[in-house]
């Protein structure tokens, strides 16, 4: 045993485990809690659509059957609604599935893949494991800084990773910016564009969406997923946009029944559930305004953000106020880890769970000083 760890690559030691939040019930219970919030993992806090609630329900005698290897019809409507054909299309155990088939496909030793910093952890995960370098580029003015990452593309770069809104900061590249961007590039690498909030952007944003550049560079793949905005996340299920050709390899390194049977029908009735969309994204807008108006008025800096949850400079010690809004029964995300000590990441939740934030937060603050140097 001891020869054969031993003989484990180094870039598979040095991982550090995406760090997993304790359950809910086991926080209740270590903090002496009852009835808390969790607004720390941008869910849909309106819960799933009721359509693909009762569709999961009418199936569940059928789970002793494989589900359909293809996704057929799930690809069928997705293909509808992009316009675009079903062989443009990989379905995924959440979109990460896809990130980890395009690193496998392309990265490996001596190859590289760009993203930026802060934006989410697993990019550089599935590099890593791959055996590839990740080039980390830092935000600049809160997004993607895309002259410093075309300036970083050498001939051994393969993907770059853009979350477009980015998370944690919940800003969006301009359409211009990525035209401009896209043909500047050489060919021999993807783009991958990380659109896991799309649905969130306001109306009227300049926002540069994947699909209205997929016909004119065949190295763009476009993520999306049913955990956000449709509010599948316990389910699991994502996809990807992509070229023809990217699609069947992704379809060669695909388990043959990665995509689970109740995610293919949730999947399948949120898709076609415009209603509950609709409440979905009404609610993150106007519940934005108003939490963020409310945080404001404590002294608080809420950041513009065209996802569902937003940016907020406390001036205080993120990971202080993290623990005393835990003892409130409010679990919020400390930015601490993404080298923001003072700032804190919180979901749109419901008017209720937002009025409950709001009045913790109030009296959790007046505890807390803030940080030597504030005003």
């Amino acid at each position: 045993m001891k020869q054969l760890l031993q003989d484990v690559p180094e870039y598979i030691k040095s991982l550090v485990p995406y760090p997993p939040g304790k359950p809910k019930d086991e926080l209740e219970r270590e903090y002496g809690i009852k009835d808390s919030i969790k607004l720390a993992s941008n869910e849909n806090d309106l819960g799933p659509s009721p359509s693909a609630v009762e569709k999961i329900k009418g199936i569940l005698k059928e789970l002793h059957r494989y589900p359909d290897g293809s996704s057929y019809y799930l690809k069928k409507e997705l293909a509808n609604r992009y316009d675009v054909r079903p062989s443009n299309l990989v379905l995924g155990n959440g979109s990460n599935e896809l990130i980890d088939f395009l690193c496998r496909i392309f990265i490996r030793e001596g190859r590289n893949a760009i993203s930026s910093r802060p934006s989410f952890l697993v990019y550089s995960k599935m590099v890593q494991i791959t055996g590839g370098k990740n080039r980390v580029i830092p935000l600049k003015n809160a997004t993607h800084d895309l002259a410093a990452i075309a300036d970083a593309v050498d001939d051994k770069t393969r993907l770059i990773f853009l979350d477009n809104p980015n998370n944690p900061m919940g800003t969006v590249i301009s359409y211009g910016d990525l035209e401009h961007f896209l043909s500047c590039l050489p060919n021999h690498l993807i783009v991958v564009l990380d659109e896991a909030y799309g649905e969130f952007v306001k109306p009227g944003t300049d926002w540069a969406e994947g699909i209205s550049f997929f016909r004119k560079y065949k190295n763009i793949v476009i993520l999306r997923t049913f955990s956000k905005a449709y509010g599948l996340a316990g389910l699991r299920i994502g996809y990807g946009i992509m070229d023809d050709a990217i699609a069947a390899l992704c379809d060669r390194v695909r388990q043959p029944f990665n995509v689970n049977l109740p995610a293919q029908e949730g999947a399948l009735a949120a898709l076609k559930d415009d209603r509950h969309l609709r409440l979905t994204l009404e609610n993150t807008w106007e519940q934005m305004i108003e939490l963020s108006n409310k945080i404001r008025e404590l002294g608080c800096i809420p950041f513009e953000s065209n996802t569902n949850f937003m940016l907020v400079d406390t001036h205080r010690q993120a990971k202080v106020l993290f623990e005393a809004m835990l003892k409130k029964g409010i679990i919020i995300r400390s930015m601490d880890s993404y080298g923001f000590p003072t700032y804190i990441r919180v979901t749109i939740g419901t008017p209720e769970e937002n009025q409950r934030f709001i009045k913790a937060f109030s009296e959790v603050i007046k505890e807390i000083p803030k940080n030597k140097g504030r005003d």
